[in-house]
């Protein structure tokens, strides 16, 4: 419970923060540098002061103080009892590095994604598992103006995703109990629009030079190749679905999100998600988990 009450407290002092840089003109509030002489020095030294380094929301960014699933997670550490109720935090950030290389007003991102499970209940409130989820991509815009459900952009993009552990077991590849979990893969994703109704078909596969997928080589099976994800806005209320899943082995998972604005950048947020592959260390376990809290983006 106390730290329910520490997370809470967090959220509700970043909300007053957030509140209160909205009455401010951020034009009015950059600081500048006097006296001065050379020109790349002062610019170098405003950018540094006023954090000015061009990084964005990626995914979004939560902090969910309270999780409940449907049966108690399994515990991977002697010793260590866990609950099924747990505090989960994604901070998710990204970078343009590039642009229009190919004449086709492209752009070019690096992201980097971390999400924790945070078994914040239990007596010594370890981390259930980190992800660690590095990725480059590009995005090309699609002008339709004449369809029903309009294009809208072409993403492609390599990717990382593993929980950081080492192999703790020989042959880990068939040990149920090894700790070591990641996949590389790369993805296509198609953004189609329709009125307030965003629409991204996504299709995924691990990359050549992971093909043996030593530490989990079925992860597929759970993770799936397709991806299918709608985002509805109506007024200031957002919802989405996603469902992913493998055709083949009939596995995936569902997911729906509810978020509503309380200030500028902070929001109400919901998540409900059942099926496989909500952790890496679990991914063939079938968990359905309800979580509420905030989130600074969307």
């Amino acid at each position: 419970m106390k730290f329910f009450v520490i997370l809470t407290i967090l959220a509700v002092y970043i909300f007053a923060a957030d509140n209160m840089l909205t009455t401010v003109d951020e034009s009015k509030s950059k600081i500048e540098i006097k006296n001065i002489t050379n020109d790349k020095s002062k610019e170098s030294m405003e950018q540094w002061i006023n954090a000015e380094f061009g990084l964005q929301p990626y995914r979004t960014n939560y902090l969910l103080p309270f999780g409940i699933a449907n049966r108690t997670y399994l515990s991977h550490s002697p010793g260590e009892n866990f609950k099924d109720k747990e505090a989960e935090i994604q901070v998710s950030l990204k970078l343009r590095v590039a642009n229009n290389l190919f004449g086709l007003n492209e752009k070019y991102y690096l992201s980097y994604t971390h999400h924790a499970f945070w078994q914040i209940y239990t007596q010594s409130a370890p981390f259930r598992e980190s992800l660690y989820n590095p990725e480059a991509f590009v995005v090309f815009p699609i002008s339709d103006k004449k369809s029903c459900m309009q294009m809208r952009s072409l993403k492609f993009a390599i990717a990382h995703k593993s929980n950081g552990q080492p192999n703790t077991k020989d042959n880990p590849a068939y040990n149920g109990f090894n700790l070591s979990k990641s996949i590389n893969y790369v993805y296509a994703t198609l953004r189609l629009q329709h009125k307030t109704l965003i629409s991204d078909l996504t299709f995924m596969t691990p990359y050549l030079g992971n093909s043996d997928l030593t530490d989990n080589p079925d992860i597929m099976k759970y993770m799936g190749y397709t991806k299918v994800k709608f985002t509805y806005f109506y007024d200031e209320h957002m919802f989405t679905l996603m469902l992913r899943g493998n055709l083949d082995s009939q596995k995936g998972a569902v997911e729906a999100t509810y978020s509503y604005p309380l200030y500028k950048s902070s929001y109400l947020y919901a998540k409900l998600f059942s099926g496989y592959m909500e952790s890496l260390i679990d991914y063939n376990h079938y968990i359905t988990k309800f979580s509420i809290g905030f989130s600074f983006s969307r």
